[in-house]
């Protein structure tokens, strides 16, 4: 099968948070997948306990034991603060907490490098209460030019997410954001299809296409029009072999990984129905996926 042709399908941590990390890996290898996209987090390769480099070693070792590749995911929900989710965010009012996100996706680049893994995964935060648009820019560009220096540095592409809701939500926001930073070679997208079915006025392949320079990092899973629910396949609108043709088309080399953060109780049939799903919808189309 040619390169075209080929997709690589991983399956993300935080949809398995019932698990443990070396049995989500095991279990992931099991079912044929190529990868994982690992959300650090204190039950995965908690980024603020003590001995993380030996950690990521072991980490590391298992993934290559078992032939799988790897994104690093930053969308926990917790882990910096146990009373707000996802805060403190880049866009936080308190410096000190803008400067502990930033602190935590370096940290993640590191991990990253250390993983051998092909993108660090982020997204913007919610605009805080009170604060302007020009504010939150301005605060969102100061707080990723170190990781965007880290990334740089470690050959780690940052792949920046549009978040319904977040100050960064449409692909518009991104080329905002990359515009105004002089399109850094370090920041790329996190495209993610179900974000495309539900906020984007292109159908979500189409979304594909005009996003391939950029693509780094790609999250699927079914969503509905206007509604912001990550929900499985066939719960949804999406029709997916327009999709996957088009992942295909522009030689996307990276990982597609199914993003399901609120189904971890059904984590495991979830992780077999899903790549079923894929590999069947990919059969009938000109796009396969790649042979584990």
């Amino acid at each position: 099968m040619s390169r075209r042709q080929r997709l690589r399908l991983g399956y993300g941590t935080n949809g398995l948070t019932d698990l443990r990390l070396d049995d989500a890996l095991g279990l992931l290898a099991d079912l044929g997948y190529d990868g994982v996209g690992l959300t650090l987090d204190h039950m995965h390769l908690d980024p603020l306990a003590p001995d993380l480099a030996a950690r990521t070693a072991r980490v590391a070792r298992r993934l290559g034991a078992l032939g799988l590749t790897t994104t690093v995911e930053t969308g926990a929900r917790y882990v910096l603060d146990p009373h707000r989710k996802h805060g403190p965010s880049l866009l936080d009012p308190d410096p000190a907490g803008r400067a502990a996100r930033t602190r935590l996706l370096i940290t993640a680049v590191g991990v990253a490098a250390d993983l051998g893994a092909h993108a660090v995964h982020c997204f913007s935060g919610v605009t805080p209460p009170g604060t302007d648009d020009d504010t939150a820019w301005q605060r969102l560009q100061e707080a990723l030019a170190p990781v965007l220096d880290a990334a740089t540095a470690a050959g780690v592409p940052l792949a920046i997410e549009p978040e319904p809701g977040h100050l960064l939500a449409t692909l518009a926001d991104f080329h905002h954001l990359r515009t105004s930073l002089d399109s850094p070679s370090a920041l790329g997208l996190t495209l993610d299809i179900g974000h495309c079915q539900c906020a984007e006025p292109a159908p979500p392949a189409e979304c594909v296409r005009a996003t391939a320079p950029w693509l780094r990092h790609v999250q699927i899973e079914d969503m509905r029009r206007g509604v912001h629910e990550h929900l499985p396949f066939g719960d949804g609108e999406i029709d997916f072999p327009p999709v996957l043709d088009a992942l295909a088309a522009v030689d996307y080399q990276g990982l597609t990984v199914v993003e399901l953060p609120r189904h971890s109780h059904a984590g495991p049939e979830l992780a077999r129905s899903s790549i079923e799903f894929l590999r069947t919808t990919a059969a009938g189309t000109r796009t396969g996926v790649s042979a584990s």
